[in-house]
């Protein structure tokens, strides 16, 4: 949605009641709201934010402007959850309302220090001519949900970067803190710089190195980088803008990445022995990943499922973007499986066996089976034509391919209509999640994942099989 620059950073404050309730029932009048999925409760989602297990539960924010669907005046929206599944708005805000986040609270990490729960942003300052100055700052949560904001700068903008300079990831590793920040160099090439906390104070910083990745900076701004932790083994999840797609064959706008490594070594700060770069996620939407490892040593991810500069539906109803399920990461045989936390079967009201079916709001989950050497063609989100999303798992060629070119209202369709991957040509297995306007699928135990975003008409709720050999069950899932 485009709106001008003096709506988009117009002050909070400066919204009538009688504004923001227009905005809310705006909201309300969409036919495509999810249940099992976060989305805002007005305006823009983007980003997940300080992910985290704070208080006894898991911490999320997200980053919302709230007065339509559109990138402005940030803040993050604090979330609570028991189970990685239910998450509860808790009313607590950081807001863009100091001298150093003037211009909007961007994205970052969380951790718990002491009784208290540190904040690590990425502030937007400009100035009178509108040029930004990124600043690296934090704060502390305490357990009422009451935000303190540190005064002092914590990282400034170094040299050698541009304003494209931001969301910082602290991670603990043998006992030191240590952050990595996205940024741009002065050739408009993206890298990663790696900072440690002097004395483990994270109210002092200190600059390590620029991370050697194996990265060729092919991209522009390497957005969201995280490092996490899989049987000891480092992954590091970043968004490339600009890759260049002789390095990876991607998409969508922008795409959402990984590389394994063998080990971390911050003294020399160096990710040694890393795979190639790999797509997270295969399907239509996943953007700014944001991970971490709980005390037992998980790790857990969550994605925006959105992207930036692309226009939606919902915009017209005043709000857009929704989190992704949490996944939990592991690694077999050198290749990253990602799975839905196991309390998602808490979900499953029903069952019954997998067929043709008219559900009654496309708001369940799909175990299936499709036995080698067949080709199984399956069309949800169906009407009675046969348009929907069509998912084909080929296992005599190795292959599948989601199509949404008939599926709902059509939008981003200069990105293409279909996405893919490669399989092993043996049985494969498929659980699917279908959100009113959502889908999430998992191949082969979460070896390959498609996400994307589906606004189908009020005929579209039914299942259809057009072929293949497919066998499973269908869960009717209650939130």
């Amino acid at each position: 949605m485009n709106l001008p620059t003096e709506v988009r950073y117009r002050p909070y404050a400066d919204w009538t009641t009688e504004e923001k309730e227009k905005i809310a029932a705006n909201v309300a009048n969409s036919p495509w709201h999810a249940s099992y999925h976060l989305e805002p409760k007005t305006g823009l989602l983007n980003d997940p934010n300080g992910f985290s297990y704070f208080n006894g539960k898991f911490q999320l924010f997200y980053q919302n402007w709230p007065f339509g669907a559109a990138h402005g005046l940030k803040q993050w929206i604090h979330t609570e959850s028991d189970d990685l599944v239910h998450f509860t708005e808790t009313g607590v805000k950081l807001l863009p309302d100091h001298a150093h986040d003037s211009h909007g609270a961007y994205s970052g990490s969380a951790y718990q220090i002491g009784d208290k729960l540190f904040l690590y942003y990425t502030g937007n300052v400009r100035d009178e001519n509108w040029v930004r100055d990124p600043l690296q700052i934090g704060a502390w949560m305490n357990k009422e949900g009451q935000i303190e904001k540190f005064n002092q700068v914590l990282i400034q903008q170094p040299e050698d970067v541009t304003e494209h300079f931001r969301d910082p990831q602290i991670f603990d590793y043998k006992g030191q803190f240590y952050a990595i920040v996205g940024a741009q160099n002065h050739q408009k090439h993206g890298f990663i710089k790696l900072y440690k906390a002097v004395n483990n104070d994270v109210k002092h910083w200190e600059f390590v190195g620029d991370l050697d990745f194996g990265g060729t900076g092919s991209e522009y701004m390497i957005e969201c980088p995280n490092l996490v932790f899989v049987d000891e083994k480092p992954v590091l999840l970043y968004s490339p803008q600009g890759l260049d797609k002789s390095e990876l064959n991607y998409d969508n706008i922008y795409p959402n990445t990984y590389k394994i490594f063998q080990s971390f070594n911050p003294e020399e700060a160096k990710l040694v022995g890393g795979t190639d770069i790999i797509n997270l996620d295969y399907g239509f939407e996943a953007y700014a990943t944001q991970g971490f490892n709980t005390e037992d040593g998980r790790a857990l991810i969550v994605s925006w499922i959105g992207l930036p500069d692309v226009d939606y539906p919902t915009d017209r109803y005043d709000y857009q973007g929704a989190m992704s399920l949490v996944k939990e990461l592991s690694i077999k045989e050198g290749k990253l499986y990602q799975n839905p936390v196991k309390a998602m079967k808490n979900l499953r009201s029903s069952q019954e066996t997998f067929g043709d079916k008219n559900t009654t709001n496309n708001c369940y989950e799909l175990n299936l089976t499709i036995a080698e050497n067949s080709q199984a063609e399956l069309v949800l989100f169906a009407d009675q034509k046969g348009n929907g999303l069509a998912v084909t798992i080929d296992t005599k060629n190795g292959n599948v391919l989601i199509d949404r070119s008939k599926a709902g209202e059509q939008y981003a369709i200069d990105f293409g209509v279909t996405r893919k991957c490669s399989i092993d040509t043996a049985e494969t297995s498929a659980r699917i999640f279908i959100d009113k306007s959502i889908f999430e699928i998992f191949i082969n135990g979460g070896e390959k994942v498609f996400t994307g975003r589906v606004f189908p008409g009020a005929d579209q709720s039914g299942i259809q099989v057009l072929s293949g050999n497919v066998t499973g069950t269908y869960y009717e899932l209650t939130y």
